[in-house]
């Protein structure tokens, strides 16, 4: 199989920096120290009429990029939070993604369920 040449991905064209949430640390914003930064950006963003067989071997390319990746999980948060609609972000696929966040809801959703019968049950 022939891969193309790798050309460096330029975090700051696929992500506006304003963006960008800065990290809790004093080393600067997550997405310098991302590995992605060195691999090629096709690999995390879909071209147009990708057939389901490449789409799925290029994801799961991306995917092995960021299982190695220190900020992986910054990463991730950054794209639930946006949220971004496209491509791989933090080892997740746009289609993983919203699973997550759907799961997050129903979370959300069932701890209300419970803090609110909680307060009626010592109220009553």
């Amino acid at each position: 199989m022939h891969t193309p040449p790798h050309q460096p991905l330029r975090v700051a064209a696929a992500v506006p920096p304003q963006r960008i949430p800065a990290r809790e640390d004093e080393a600067g914003p997550w997405h310098t120290e991302a590995v992605c930064r060195r691999d090629e950006a096709g690999l995390f963003f879909a071209p147009s009429k990708e057939p389901t067989a490449a789409r799925l071997a290029r994801e799961e390319a991306a995917k092995r990029v960021c299982a190695r990746c220190p900020v992986m999980v910054e990463c991730r948060e950054h794209a639930l939070l946006q949220p971004e609609p496209y491509g791989v972000w933090g080892g997740l696929t746009a289609a993983e993604r919203r699973v997550v966040l759907a799961r997050r809801r129903r979370r959300d959703v069932e701890l209300r369920k419970a803090a609110a019968a909680e307060r009626i049950a010592k109220a009553g």
